[in-house]
């Protein structure tokens, strides 16, 4: 069962696609970007709704979610502020977070910030901004030549896009270096199964963010005092959140588990989604059993 739904939290409303029974527990599901939606996922994670029910949201002033909230508010912080409003609204009493790339800056935050989760997934995410410092030099050495300088145009063009076309348009040109092989033929399925859900970027929040550092995510200090289940996921090849950022997260957080997915770049839950649902599912059946 698929349904959606408007979410009062705090100061704004937030969008969610929510999969599955009302009887399951919760896994708030958070999207990468910033300026993405829930459309991100398309529907690679709906059958974990076999386990739990997914509420997979539009983060704030993003997506379908209300565009008003102060802009202000968009930050790091508030946005994992966020995630237990959203748990509140939904009246859940045990509930676990995934999120993926920025969403995974947002889940750690939150796990940091708040211990009112049960469990968190933390997906192709670093615990500090110094992992990002080099993306633009491995850029160099990127290949194929072609690609490398669509990826490089379409990063330079962040902090100018103003329409949602033109985010949709930076988001295809950048795939292929999140992708382990960057002419992977799934390239353009996962294009077409995100494109037929009907994205609604926001290229306001692309644009703050992509000039300030992506939030500027900083809990690796701060990871020790973390006492939930941690599931940490790095794709081998993963360009943008190196493993190595994912192996340190869960080396420094009491309760983790780390999981590399030995053929995948930053799209595991695409380039090899078997074993993401396999290992997802089997971490959340025994932390929210």
């Amino acid at each position: 069962m698929v349904t959606t739904q408007m979410l009062t939290v705090r100061d704004t409303r937030l969008f969610a696609r929510i999969v599955g029974a009302a009887d399951r527990p919760p896994l708030i599901c958070l999207h990468g970007g910033p300026g993405l939606d829930h459309t991100e996922f398309a529907d690679y994670l709906d059958p974990l709704s076999d386990t739990v029910r997914l509420v997979l949201i539009d983060q704030r002033a993003q997506g379908r979610s209300d565009r008003q909230a102060p802009q202000e508010t968009w930050t790091l912080e508030q946005m994992a502020a966020d995630v237990s409003a959203v748990a509140e609204a939904m009246g859940a009493e045990k509930y676990a977070v995934l999120g993926h790339s920025y969403g995974a800056f947002v889940a750690l935050q939150h796990a940091v910030t708040y211990p009112d989760a049960a469990a968190t997934i933390a997906c192709c995410g670093v615990g500090s901004s110094r992992w990002l410092a080099d993306v633009s030099a491995k850029l160099e050495s990127f290949e194929p030549l072609d690609l490398r300088e669509q990826v490089r145009r379409s990063w330079v063009d962040e902090v100018n896009v103003h329409t949602e076309a033109d985010f949709a348009r930076l988001m295809h040109e950048q795939m292929p270096w999140h992708f382990s092989d960057p002419r992977d033929p799934r390239i353009a399925e996962f294009n077409a199964r995100v494109d037929a859900m009907n994205p609604r970027y926001a290229p306001d929040v692309l644009r703050q963010f992509s000039a300030a550092g992506y939030g500027g995510i900083e809990v690796e200090d701060e990871l020790g005092g973390v006492s939930q289940p941690l599931l940490v996921l790095s794709g081998r090849h993963d360009r943008t959140c190196p493993p190595e950022a994912g192996e340190l997260i869960a080396a420094r957080t009491p309760n983790a588990e780390l999981h590399i997915f030995e053929e995948s770049g930053h799209m595991p839950f695409v380039e090899q989604t078997q074993e993401f649902l396999a290992v997802t599912r089997a971490f959340l059946k025994r932390t929210l059993a």
